[in-house]
């Protein structure tokens, strides 16, 4: 069973850094997908960056590109999301994601959450003015 258990959010003022991270256990096949997604009050759940295990292939949405970056721990079997020069619109609660397989377009993956087999909780973060 796949378990994906994320840590890190808070509150922080714009302009300052937080990084968040993916605890994920079960995902004894070789090739898969792991990210973040996010969701705001009032808006639909947006992919925000995602990396492959096959070959570290990375991707960002574009409203986070230069400011967020994505990295994981194989030996810990950890995810982790830096989170540099925050912005209020930032503000949304940030889940871990996870499917068995390469995705062919990872901007599509992120782009349609349906692709998604495995969810964690969600972790909180909150960006004041």
């Amino acid at each position: 069973e796949v378990q994906l258990v994320e840590s890190g959010g808070g509150l922080v003022q714009a302009g300052g850094s937080l990084r968040l991270s993916c605890s994920a256990s079960g995902l004894t096949f070789d090739d898969y997908v792991i990210g973040w997604f996010r969701q705001a009050p009032g808006k639909e759940r947006e992919g925000v960056s995602c990396i492959t295990s096959s070959d570290g292939s990375t991707y960002y949405a574009d409203s986070v590109k230069g400011r967020f970056t994505i990295s994981s721990d194989s030996a810990n079997s950890t995810l982790y999301l830096q989170m540099n020069n925050l912005k209020p619109q930032d503000t949304a609660v940030y889940y871990c994601a996870s499917s068995f397989g390469i995705p062919s377009d990872l901007r599509l993956y992120l782009n349609n959450d349906r692709g998604v087999a495995y969810w964690g909780h969600g972790t909180q973060v909150t960006v004041s003015s």
